[in-house]
């Protein structure tokens, strides 16, 4: 396997301080712009949520929407209709449950209607400060070619991720990893030659640096 501590040590290097690309001011936000970005970019998902955010402050704010107003409010991230009911039933969960407000653990997050594990890393990882390591398509591709996975199954990876990442920089580690996965080891052209974390990479279709 791969060494990881190094790779996380070149990867926070690389990307100091890694933040998501998601706008968010909260955690309703943050686990409303997850589902959201799912099959969509951070970019389209931020030009919809100002507005979004604006209308619908509270979680029954949402949980009491028109759904067919609500569709068209977030069209432009595709998939509407499926988001517009994943929101919405999420939405309704956290006020039956939870008092409106967004449970900070996983075992809680994922008991709401469309909440996986990733998105719920996501959340506790970035809303909540804690560490949590969140596995999207970006975090599973780049894992495998460096060498710290083995398993295509996001929760697996997750596992794998978790036993060799120090647990405290599991979220920079996956915050760095989303960008990297971005702007260098994309999944077609990556840009191996100017990888930081090329002399690490176990992929055995790396081009030459």
């Amino acid at each position: 396997m791969a060494n990881a501590r190094r790779i996380t040590e070149l990867l926070l290097a690389a990307y100091p301080e890694p933040k998501i690309a998601l706008r968010y001011s909260n955690p309703l936000e943050l686990l409303v712009a997850v589902i959201l970005s799912a099959q969509c970019t951070d970019e389209r998902v931020n030009v919809v949520t100002p507005s979004l955010f604006g209308k619908y402050k509270t979680a029954r704010d949402y949980a009491e929407a028109d759904p067919a107003a609500f569709e068209n409010e977030i069209r432009p991230t595709g998939f509407y209709r499926n988001k517009a009911k994943a929101i919405i039933r999420c939405c309704r969960r956290l006020v039956e449950d939870f008092g409106g407000e967004v449970p900070a653990t996983v075992s809680e997050l994922t008991t709401l209607p469309g909440v996986g594990r990733k998105t719920a890393n996501m959340v506790i990882g970035n809303a909540f400060g804690k560490q949590a390591i969140a596995v999207d398509t970006h975090v599973l591709r780049v894992s495998r070619r460096l060498g710290l996975a083995r398993s295509a199954q996001a929760d697996q990876v997750e596992k794998e991720l978790m036993e060799q990442v120090p647990e405290e920089q599991w979220t920079a580690f996956t915050n760095a990893l989303i960008l990297h996965g971005r702007r260098v080891c994309s999944a077609r052209n990556p840009r191996c030659n100017a990888c930081p974390l090329f002399d690490e990479c176990e992929w055995p279709d790396k081009t030459g640096a």
